[in-house]
């Protein structure tokens, strides 16, 4: 359970929703860090002044909150995580220059190249969502044949190599939701026959006690799921 610490992590809060794969990334950071924080569960219909004040740019969750200075999205608090408490292991992020650069590569396909067709899968109706499964597939090919081929990431158990690492956490913050809207949407997006790499990385990371420890009950993000794509069918209101 995470609860406010003092001392050598100094005041750490985390305004977050527990079903959000992006603040699921922060907190399994923190967690693989040790890091003592506390978890303030933001309402996202009635957001705090907190957050607010927090995030006045983009207004949006997750931020990290450390001796009251806030930072904002996802994977700039995880590299802030990383150099804020070097100290303490493991290493999120590699030692090396070009690993540190290959690990931003893939963090940033991550996030420009396959959320957005999971989100489209999420948002998307009939064939919007069968265009955006094909393309989550085909992103997730790319991950397949990355654990396969590249030099940096074949042979070892994680794409940080033998521990979770910067990468690890961009994909594995979203597993939970993926697995959900797999079953929320009777498609396959990381399928084990085609992706056995991917999907053995995938129940290595979910089997970890840090991440474990901090993902999402399941049946409650399938029931958000569930709601959200009704109310993505449903006409807009009549003004």
């Amino acid at each position: 359970m995470a609860m406010e610490a003092c001392g050598e992590e100094g005041q750490v809060k985390l305004l977050g929703a527990s079903i959000s794969p992006f603040v699921l990334r922060v907190r399994i950071a923190l967690a693989l860090k040790g890091i003592h924080y506390e978890f303030i569960e933001e309402n996202l219909l009635n957001k705090s002044q907190l957050l607010l004040q927090s995030n006045p740019v983009h207004k949006k969750i997750p931020v990290l909150i450390h001796n009251g200075k806030p930072v904002c999205e996802s994977m700039i608090i995880v590299q802030y995580i990383e150099e804020a408490w070097d100290s303490k292991a493991p290493n999120l992020m590699p030692k090396d220059p070009y690993d540190r650069a290959i690990a931003r590569f893939w963090a940033a396909f991550v996030d420009d190249k396959l959320l957005p067709c999971v989100r489209g899968v999420f948002t998307g109706q009939g064939e919007q969502q069968q265009k955006a499964v094909e393309e989550s597939v085909a992103n997730f090919l790319v991950l397949e044949e990355a654990l396969r081929t590249s030099l940096c990431f074949s042979g070892k158990p994680y794409f940080g190599g033998d521990e979770i690492g910067f990468v690890d956490i961009a994909l594995g913050g979203m597993l939970a939701f993926v697995k959900a809207l797999e079953k929320a949407t009777n498609s396959v997006l990381i399928d084990v026959e085609k992706m056995p790499l991917l999907s053995a990385w995938m129940d290595r990371f979910c089997k970890a006690d840090e991440v474990k420890e901090v993902m999402p009950d399941p049946a409650k993000l399938l029931e958000f799921i569930i709601a959200m794509k009704v109310r993505f069918a449903s006409p807009p209101a009549a003004n």
